[in-house]
């Protein structure tokens, strides 16, 4: 049998309505936690499908999420299309400087890299991609996920990517064999941050 709290609380819950994703209460969620669940807080994430973006320059975080919401750069699956509406421009930066300011992450262990490092020398990719000397628009590719590396660059060449400026990228990619890539893959995330 039912007693009389009982029956007033159970009037109340129902009274209260549903309960909604927005009474959660977001409100004081910094916008780079939107991220956190695909590249980690620390921004070093664990799934080689998204990439590490602690250690990253801002600038170029923040024009990759313009990129994004402006369709200038799609992914497979859409998500990030679909996740930068969930935050808004004015805390782009503020995204941007959290990642950027986070420690950079450990390189993976691929086993021998000789042949990715004499390619990135040959093909010129320190002129862009030289640790401690990049351009505010330039990523670190080293200690990043191997299959991202591997992803991005084959887009590249293939053209399903081009918000590279200048199309520096693509131009860089023409002709490199499917071989190449891995290797420079393998280098790049086997090598430390700060070197070559």
């Amino acid at each position: 049998m039912y007693s009389r709290a009982s029956a007033v609380l159970f009037i109340a819950l129902c009274c209260a309505g549903p309960a909604s994703a927005n009474s959660i209460g977001t409100e004081h969620e910094a916008p780079y936690e939107v991220c956190a669940l695909c590249h980690s807080l620390d921004g070093n994430s664990r799934m080689a499908k998204f990439p590490k973006l602690a250690g990253q320059p801002a600038p170029y975080i923040e024009k990759q999420l313009y990129d994004f919401l402006e369709g200038r750069r799609t992914n497979g699956g859409g998500q990030m299309a679909a996740i930068v509406t969930e935050i808004s421009t004015e805390d782009f930066a503020e995204v941007a400087a959290w990642f950027a300011s986070q420690t950079a992450p450990a390189p993976n262990d691929q086993g021998d890299v000789g042949a990715g490092e004499a390619a990135f020398r040959q093909l010129g990719c320190l002129s862009c991609h030289a640790n401690g000397q990049l351009e505010d628009g330039t990523p670190h590719l080293t200690a990043q996920h191997k299959i991202y590396l591997k992803k991005q660059m084959t887009d590249f060449r293939d053209g399903r990517r081009d918000n590279d400026l200048g199309a520096i990228m693509r131009s860089a990619m023409t002709g490199i064999s499917d071989a190449q890539i891995e290797d420079l893959a393998s280098y790049l995330s086997a090598t430390q941050r700060g070197t070559p």
